[in-house]
């Protein structure tokens, strides 16, 4: 029988490509995916380090696969593994750690009896994107344009845990997103650590407005959907493409972070909180019905009770849709962890959870704003109680009575009512 496998993962939307990359490979040589939870031979954790909950998680992770199967055999790789491989080597059942690049070698490595920490030098040495040619188990697929980052924020590890900037061959990309068309995916989101500055690497610098207009006129695809992107990258000529392409999707995802100068200067961020509103208004001038999701940052280092509240009262006053937020978490080896003036815990949850009430009131208002209206919606899976879900262009989630097959179909809803921060219709 072949060698049943699982992966776990952790983080980012970069991730979650990069786990699809090995299944592909392993499946390809032989390897048979089970669910986490059948107990496999053999376990690839992908790991996420933006905060030490995320370490934590992953340490869980590898514990919860030696429950499932005492016997298994436990890669542990990503973020995490790059940075402190030496916190999870010697954990009971790890056989092998493995940086970020080196999931790329994922199958020699483990048929060599070589050192059990395989991590090199990523500043130095890291090199071309995965490639994937199916996105298994899912309505929508990524596609992996850059990796690395260069901007430095105080309170972010990751440029050390992934490398400077790289991007993904124009052509290469094109390509990816071919395969996934004849592969039926009829929506593809664009990702990467720091999409905004795609293609500034290369000989002939190129960008990523240039890459989005020749995914639309050379490729087949229907619907297409920009990453995050940093708010001093999404100029007046992307926002306009957005409003003029047939397949772009109406939606950005931008990091705000604060809404207090101070506060930005801090955490390295080269922008300031006018500029930020000035974007924000623009988007929504040009675009109404577009989705805008912020992401946001509380109890950084220092925040002041007024710094938190220039905070939520920019995003009080700001057209957008929904945020993501987190309270701020220490990070060893950041510039931010050494800062005076660290934010109690309890302090940085309970701002978050004032922001997340506003988010969520930000959500219901622009959700409310669709009733009655027909939305062009991609079905995912997950299909409970007769009912499908599906997401729209500009990001809303509608669930609507339908029969099993629909996953990742596109479909005409028409949306009867606002319950929640989810919609509900029927099919048009």
């Amino acid at each position: 029988m072949s060698c049943r496998f699982a992966i776990a993962t952790l983080g980012c939307k970069t991730n979650q490509f990069e786990s699809a990359a090995m299944e592909e490979t392993l499946a390809a040589a032989g390897y048979r995916p089970v669910p986490f939870a059948e107990g496999a031979e053999l376990v690839i954790i992908n790991t996420c380090t933006v905060t030490s909950a995320t370490d934590s998680q992953s340490r869980n992770l590898i514990r919860r696969a030696r429950r499932l199967n005492a016997d298994c055999r436990i890669v542990v790789t990503g973020c995490y593994a790059q940075i402190d491989p030496a916190a999870l080597v010697d954990l009971p059942g790890v056989a092998l750690v493995i940086g970020n690049e080196e999931k790329r070698d994922l199958l020699q490595l483990l048929a060599d009896d070589g050192p059990r920490v395989q991590v090199g030098d990523i500043r130095r040495n890291a090199g071309p994107a995965l490639s994937l040619s199916s996105f298994a188990g899912r309505s929508r697929a990524f596609a992996q344009i850059q990796n690395g980052c260069d901007a430095y924020c105080s309170y972010c590890i990751i440029p050390f845990a992934r490398g400077p900037s790289r991007s993904v061959p124009v052509e290469q990309v094109l390509e990816q997103v071919r395969r996934l068309v004849a592969g039926g995916y009829q929506e593809v989101v664009l990702t990467g650590i720091h999409i905004g500055g795609y293609g500034k690497d290369f000989d002939t610098p190129g960008s990523l407005l240039q890459l989005v207009r020749r995914i639309e006129n050379e490729t087949d695809l229907t619907r297409l959907r920009l990453g995050s992107i940093e708010p001093q990258e999404i100029d007046d000529a992307l926002i306009e493409a957005v409003a003029t392409s047939t397949i772009l999707c109406p939606h950005f995802h931008i990091p705000l972070q604060s809404g207090d100068d101070a506060v930005l200067q801090r955490m390295n961020r080269h922008y300031s909180r006018s500029f930020f509103g000035e974007l924000a208004l623009k988007i929504a001038e040009r675009l109404p019905e577009a989705a805008i999701g912020l992401d946001v940052i509380t109890g950084f280092p220092g925040e002041t009770e007024q710094e938190f509240e220039n905070t939520r009262r920019l995003i009080e006053g700001l057209p957008i849709s929904h945020l993501h937020v987190f309270p701020y978490s220490r990070r060893p080896g950041t510039p931010a962890a050494a800062l005076p003036d660290q934010v109690p815990g309890p302090l940085a949850r309970e701002r978050a959870a004032q922001l997340r009430l506003l988010g969520e009131q930000k959500q219901q208002y622009f959700a409310q704003r669709f009733v009655g209206r027909q939305l062009q919606v991609v079905v995912e899976g997950g299909r409970r109680d007769g009912f499908c879900k599906g997401l729209s262009g500009n990001y809303l989630q509608i669930a609507f009575p339908g029969p099993d097959g629909l996953e990742g179909q596109l479909l005409a809803v028409t949306v009867d009512s606002c319950p929640g921060p989810s919609l509900q219709g029927r099919l048009s």
